[in-house]
C-alpha cells in the first residue's frame, strides 16, 4: 500500500496539451518549461503533489494555498511564459484576436481532487502515463517525473508500476 498525503479540498489534477500532439515540444524544451514553472510558482505560490512532463502534454497535481484557487492565472502564465520567444504556426484568426501563438490548447482538463483514493489514483495515473504511451517500458525510466521524488522519500519503491496495465479513470487524454 502506497503512503501518499491526505487529499485536501484545494487540491487539483490537470491534463495542459500542446495544439500539435506529433510535437516533442515539451521534452525537447523541458529545462524552458521548468524555469517558467518554478518562477511563476514562486510569484503565485503552489504545492507540485506530482507531475509528469511528457513530449506533448503533462500532467500535475497541485495543492493551492488555502483560500486561493485561481488555478486558471497561473496556467495563463505557464503558457504564456513557455510560449514567449518559441516559433509558432501560423496563428488562425481566433488566435490572433485572442493572442494566442498556437503552441498550447486553449482549454485544459481539471478536475477538484475529492479524497485520498481519488487522490491515489491521479497519482498513480500521473507517474504511469510515459509507459501508457508507450514512451518507456518501465515508470523509472522516465526522467521528467515525480516519480523519482516518490521513490526518494520511500512513499514508492523503485519497481512500482512493473505488472500494472492501465490505471482507471477519466484523466482528460
Amino acid at each position: 500500500m502506497s503512503r501518499y498525503r491526505r487529499a485536501q479540498g484545494n487540491t487539483f489534477f490537470f491534463t495542459v496539451v500542446l495544439a500539435d500532439r506529433s510535437s516533442r515540444l515539451l521534452v525537447d524544451e523541458v529545462d524552458r518549461l521548468r524555469r517558467i514553472y518554478r518562477n511563476v510558482r514562486q510569484r503565485r505560490p503552489f504545492e507540485t503533489v506530482a507531475i509528469c512532463i511528457l513530449p506533448d502534454h503533462l500532467h500535475v497535481i497541485w495543492t493551492l494555498p488555502d483560500g486561493d484557487l485561481d488555478f486558471s492565472s497561473r496556467w495563463n502564465l505557464i503558457k504564456g511564459g513557455f510560449s514567449r520567444g518559441l516559433d509558432a504556426a501560423p496563428p488562425s484568426m481566433s488566435k490572433l484576436k485572442k493572442r494566442e501563438k498556437g503552441i498550447w490548447q486553449r482549454r485544459y482538463w481539471e478536475h477538484a481532487i475529492c479524497d485520498d483514493a481519488d487522490l491515489e489514483r491521479h497519482v498513480d495515473y500521473i507517474h504511469f502515463n510515459p509507459v501508457k504511451h508507450g514512451l518507456v517500458p518501465r515508470v523509472r525510466d522516465w526522467p521528467s517525473s515525480s516519480f523519482h521524488r516518490y521513490v526518494e522519500k520511500g512513499t514508492l519503491p523503485l519497481d512500482w508500476g512493473g505488472d500494472v496495465q492501465e490505471i482507471p479513470g477519466q484523466f482528460g487524454e
